[in-house]
């Protein structure tokens, strides 16, 4: 087995295992609520709160089930649409932010800000140790995946990855490669401090601007692999690369804003007391909208690339080497 198999195969252990006490905090956020012992969030009834909080209980089971599929021998077996899919998309959730992670991780330890965030349903008050729990979970399943997905992806669909970006042919400039890269200029606007769009500009913050910064840089990022790839140039470039930034930055494009979408149509309809976000809502629904069929299309371009071979990454061939080394093996 070869040593970066090893180190990726050692890495999705290690997400599953991070992202556990997530998952246990938000479990005990909603029976503890529901059982009268633990605080509602603020801005939220109980209804809303169990329900997001059981829906980020839902999003880490995924999360932990993923993990050990991109390392048990079955993982190789399931259909590779759903596995390609989740792995998408947790990517896009937790590796754009591994920067902005650690930062925010050390300055809270080092007495900066505290709580918050708590990646769906946080709340000010927090405790300081279930604040250090959740990111550690968020940045050790994103550091897992940034190493188990790549190995997995290699050992499933080795052919797509090899060549250089010359190799497949030539197609029409995708449209949804302009259009995220137009959101992600608008999110670097705002990071910069501008203000066309935005309501209520006393709502930002160091965080908020940071997430901008980093979200509109992956876009721009995902946005120009996708044009290479179409365009098949530069025709040198070695292949994987343009295929990992088209990978994080289309994720990002598609789960954050997926995410934040029916946020920012919920806050925007019911309008709950002490939740203002900084952006208009309808200007910020807009974006959200752009970038979740943006990345959306961008990952159908990815998955349609050729490397001289009639196939695209995830259809599956019979007796394709990495099945016969898995059933061999089983």
């Amino acid at each position: 087995m070869e040593r970066w198999d090893r180190i990726g195969r050692s890495a999705a252990y290690g997400a599953a295992l991070a992202l556990l006490p997530y998952l246990l905090i938000k479990v005990s956020w909603v029976v503890g609520s529901l059982m009268g012992v633990l605080p509602v969030g603020n801005g939220f009834d109980m209804a809303e709160w169990v329900v997001l909080n059981t829906v980020t209980v839902g999003m880490a089971a995924i999360g932990i089930s993923l993990a050990l599929a991109l390392v048990r021998p079955w993982g190789m077996r399931i259909p590779g649409a759903p596995v390609v899919f989740c792995a998408w998309v947790g990517s896009g959730f937790l590796v754009p932010v591994l920067p902005f992670g650690v930062l925010t991780t050390f300055l809270e330890w080092h007495g900066g800000s505290q709580g918050g965030g708590g990646g769906g349903g946080g709340d000010s008050t927090m405790p300081v140790w279930e604040g250090v729990l959740v990111q550690f979970s968020f940045l050790g399943m994103g550091l897992g995946l940034a190493l188990a997905v790549p190995s997995y992806l290699r050992r499933r669909w080795p052919d797509a990855f090899t060549g250089r970006v010359g190799d497949g042919p030539r197609v029409a400039p995708p449209g949804a490669a302009v259009v995220g890269a137009a959101v992600g200029l608008i999110w670097l606007y705002w990071a910069a401090g501008g203000t066309v769009g935005i309501a209520y500009p006393a709502e930002r913050n160091t965080n908020g601007y940071v997430l901008g910064a980093v979200s509109g840089l992956w876009a721009l990022a995902g946005s120009a692999a996708i044009w290479m790839l179409a365009q098949a140039q530069p025709a040198r470039l070695p292949r994987w690369l343009p295929l990992a930034f088209g990978w994080v930055g289309s994720g990002s494009l598609f789960a954050w804003s997926g995410w934040k979408l029916p946020l920012t149509l919920y806050v925007a309809l019911a309008d709950p007391v002490g939740v203002t976000p900084p952006e208009n809502p309808g200007v910020a629904a807009v974006l959200h909208f752009g970038a979740v069929v943006a990345g959306a299309a961008m990952l159908r371009t990815l998955i349609r690339t050729r490397t001289g071979r009639p196939r695209s990454l995830c259809d599956e061939q019979p007796g394709h080497p990495a099945d016969r080394a898995v059933h061999g093996n089983r």
